[in-house]
């Protein structure tokens, strides 16, 4: 598989994970991300493209390191660890109900 192709199936992953979590936003109010190690920026990019849209507003971040065992080396290892609590922005609801008709208006457009 190309680099091309990795790089197209990642962003569809974080497409898929973007549109859960507003989801999981609209039902609750709040999400708390967390993430150890490499998949950090997986949930920072999350959480900055929600805020960038006006989806959502950063409650808390909390970074920390929690103590791992390598199961190849049979050891025990620090890992990086961030949780981030975003919260429903005062348009989001506004933003979700735009993003909801619009697609309607479009297919009657073309019909």
């Amino acid at each position: 598989m190309g680099a091309e192709a990795v790089a197209a199936t990642g962003g569809v992953v974080e497409a898929q994970k973007k549109d859960r979590i507003q989801r999981y936003i609209q039902q609750h109010n709040e999400v708390e991300l967390s993430a150890l190690g490499m998949a950090i920026t997986t949930v920072v990019t999350i959480a900055e493209i929600l805020k960038n849209n006006g989806l959502a507003i950063e409650k808390k971040v909390s970074t920390s390191t929690v103590n791992m065992k390598d199961e190849n080396k049979g050891r025990v290892v620090l890992k990086a660890k961030i949780e981030i609590v975003l919260g429903k922005s005062d348009k989001f609801d506004l933003f979700m109900n735009a993003s909801n008709v619009a697609p309607e208006t479009d297919t009657k457009s073309k019909e």
